[in-house]
Order: C-alpha cells, then structure tokens, then sequence
C-alpha cells in the first residue's frame, strides 16, 4: 500500500513543503492538495516548490476540476512540472464542490468531467485533443505521462470513473462503503473492455494518532460535513431511500442544515455539527497506531493501493511522523 499527504495550500507555502518534505522523509509517495483559488494558495505554484525540495513524491491536486481553468492551461501546468521534474504529477479531478459554489457556481457535469479528462490526459502526454470544438497538441511535450484520477460517490459517476480513469479516488474510510464503490468502479471498468485491476485505488480519509478518541473526533468532524456535500447531491439526485445508493452514506445528513465554506475542511467547522461520532469513527482513522493498521489493513484487502491522509488538525507533524515510524511500515514491509 501506498501512502500520502494531503493538505490545504495554506499561507505560508513554505509550511506546505516543509511538511511534503517531512512526509517524503516518513515513507509517504504522493502529496496532495486541495484546489480551490479563493480559498487557499494556488497549488501548482506550490508543487513546483515541492517538487524542488523532495527527490521522489509524486503531486497533485485532491481535487481540481474541468472549470477553474481551461482544459489546455491544466494540461500545459502539469506538462511543465514534468519536464522540468520528470513525471510526478497525478491529476486528482472530480466535478467540483468548494471551487465551484465558493463563487456562486454549479458542480460540472459528468459528461463535461469525461471529456475533461480525456482531453488533459492527452494534452499532458503529448497527444492531440479536442478543446471548445477546436482540435490542439501542446508541440513541446516530450514522453509525458500524466495518471488522471476521479473522486466519485454516485452511481454514474463511480460508472464514468471505471470507464475512464486510470485511478479512483474515495474520500472517504468506511471498509463497507469501500467495498461497494470499489466494485462498482471495477464492474465499469470490466464493462468498458479494461482490466478492472489496472484502476488504482486511493482512499483519502482525515487520520489521528493517539488514544484520546474525543479529542481526536473533534478534530475530525469536519469531514463528515465535506462529505455531506456530495452527499446532498446523491439525495437531491436519486432521492433518502434509493437502492442506488447506501443508506449508510446517506442516512447521516438528514440534521444537515446548510454549509458555510468559510471553514471548509477545518477542525471546528461550525457546519459539520450534525455529523455524529459513529460517522467520524467510521470515516476517519482514529485510535492508537494499531487501530490505523488493523482498519488500513482491511481496506488493503479490499483492493485499495493508497491510503491519502487529511492532515487538517492540531497534530500535523506528530500524524506524519506516527505513521512513518509505525503504520507505512507495517503495510508497506
């Protein structure tokens, strides 16, 4: 199993590739962050002083979208940081949450998503794609390869992720929801003629070391609220009670009563006190090291390759350095 960071490009940058630094020192391939411009720093910006400063990570972005910029800029930005580091970008996407409806705008569509991906996918490596009608090859792109990766929940877009994407992101931790995505994104891979077994997995959950459960699940909370976000949108869709979708991911927001992205994916997050502990638990790792690797454990078995860390808490450095002297040890060895 792989392991990886994932952090908000809060200011100052410097913070953000200290820590990629530390996580790569602690065992960790992939630095992630989130991607939203009026909300934090502008990523790629970052990347490039990350990759500067680590010898192997691999970074990207948990989660851009085919909206805040155009297919080509995205496509070019991630070429770049290739050439000039060889290869170690991953382009996280999905239709997008808080980039989105911090500016009053709408998720996109999955057909806008699909051919997104297509089109930076091949943009990025090198290859002819179609943009606005207009087809476009980025002449200078020598040997790219850029590994695109979709977040999904619902049942279209787990479909569209295992026809499309070369990985699948979950975001979250609970080994039943797991596994139900899980195969739906491989029976949609099988179904479009590809090797179900080539879609990496990644899971992308909030962890917390120590034996202290409600502190940590304060500190925590504020996942079950990002969630609640798509989730809303899967009710909206196919309504509470849909054999589309499980009750045990939807069940919870029934008390949720609006979101304020001024405190998106923060501990305290005044939006998320309608998530309950039992979701917390479920969603997040939390407990002593062993407890992280007898639930990581688990979800290896269910067929996911990389366990992503939302390190958004009052434990940051103590998190990455539990997890590199215990727990990527013990799933890694």
């Amino acid at each position: 199993m792989d392991f990886g960071l994932v952090l908000q490009t809060d200011p100052p940058a410097s913070a953000v590739v200290d820590l990629m630094r530390r996580a790569e020192r602690n065992g960790f391939r992939y630095g992630w962050t989130f991607d939203s411009a009026v909300l934090w720093q502008e990523p790629f910006v970052i990347y490039s002083r990350v990759l500067e400063h680590t010898t192997d990570l691999i970074v990207g972005p948990m989660v851009t979208n085919p909206s805040t910029r155009t297919w080509e800029v995205t496509a070019s930005t991630f070429a770049t940081l290739n050439d000039m580091y060889g290869n170690r970008t991953v382009c996280g996407i999905g239709r997008g949450d808080s980039a989105m409806r911090v500016m009053g705008r709408s998720p996109n569509t999955l057909a806008r998503l699909g051919e997104a991906m297509d089109a930076i996918r091949d943009l990025a490596e090198g290859r002819e794609a179609v943009v606005d009608g207009r087809a476009v090859r980025l002449p200078w792109v020598r040997e790219g390869r850029l590994p695109v990766w979709m977040a999904a929940y619902g049942p279209r877009a787990l479909a569209l992720a295992g026809e499309k994407a070369d990985g699948f992101i979950l975001q979250l931790a609970d080994p039943f929801l797991t596994e139900w995505m899980v195969r739906a994104v491989r029976t949609a891979a099988s179904d479009a003629g590809r090797d179900p077994a080539s879609v990496t997995i990644c899971v992308a959950a909030p962890a917390y070391v120590g034996d202290d459960l409600a502190h940590a699940r304060e500190q925590c909370r504020w996942f079950g609220g990002m969630v609640g976000n798509h989730v809303a949108d899967l009710v909206a869709r196919y309504g509470a009670r849909s054999p589309l979708v499980p009750d045990a991911l939807t069940d919870y927001i029934e008390r949720r009563a609006g979101y304020d992205y001024s405190h998106h994916g923060r501990a305290g997050n005044p939006s998320a006190d309608f998530v309950p502990d039992e979701i917390v638990d479920r969603f997040c790792l939390l407990g002593p090291a062993e407890a992280h690797i007898e639930k990581l454990t688990a979800l290896r078995a269910l067929g996911v390759d990389q366990f992503a860390l939302y390190d958004m808490h009052d434990a940051k450095e103590a998190t990455i350095d539990a997890y590199g002297a215990r727990i990527v040890p013990a799933l890694t060895g």
